[in-house]
């Protein structure tokens, strides 16, 4: 018998099959915790809190989704909602992630890749860091989580062509930025 799909998974889960739900975050937690993390700008332990708080309000929340609606752009309509949240507030509006903060290399990697690797993704995501949140949202969704703009558009609550623009505009803000890095 073939795997359900997400929506139905989610539609299960309105019934109250709590099975569904850990199907839905073994399909989707890593792939989540990727996207917060780069919005997070390599802050691991807020990506990680992000994620369990997106799965906490989409539980909370299933009630609202309607089937056949696209699972994956309501779930991370969620988790950008908490993470835009999370950045609005006072005692977080100014804070900045240490390097060391950085932890992206696995241990089977031979040293010198592992340097070249942490450096690359250093200096992408400082880039990243320094886009205006909502060009970082729609590049992140498109390049990282593969996102179709047309699902980056539900998820986000925008125009097609809104997410285009912001696309468009965030690539070449993200060029310049990182020339100017290097």
């Amino acid at each position: 018998m073939a795997a359900a799909t997400d929506e139905q998974l989610a539609q299960q889960l309105q019934y109250g099959d709590r099975a569904a739900l850990a199907a839905l975050v073994e399909r989707h937690y890593d792939l989540l915790l990727g996207y917060l993390y780069r919005l997070a700008s390599g802050d691991r332990s807020l990506a990680q809190d992000l994620a369990q708080e997106t799965f906490l309000h989409a539980l909370r929340g299933i009630a609202g989704y309607t089937y056949p609606r696209p699972f994956k752009p309501w779930l991370y309509a969620i988790a950008t909602n908490l993470a835009r949240n999370h950045y609005k507030r006072a005692d977080t509006r100014y804070t900045d992630s240490a390097d060391e903060d950085f932890d992206l290399v696995t241990d089977d990697a031979l040293p010198e890749d592992a340097a070249l690797t942490n450096d690359e993704a250093r200096t992408v995501a400082k880039a990243l860091a320094a886009l205006p949140e909502h060009q970082r949202e729609v590049v992140v969704l498109y390049y990282y989580q593969e996102l179709a703009l047309a699902d980056i558009a539900a998820a986000l609550e925008i125009p097609l062509g809104t997410v285009k623009s912001r696309l468009s505009i965030g690539l070449r803000r993200l060029r310049t930025i990182m020339e100017k890095q290097a």
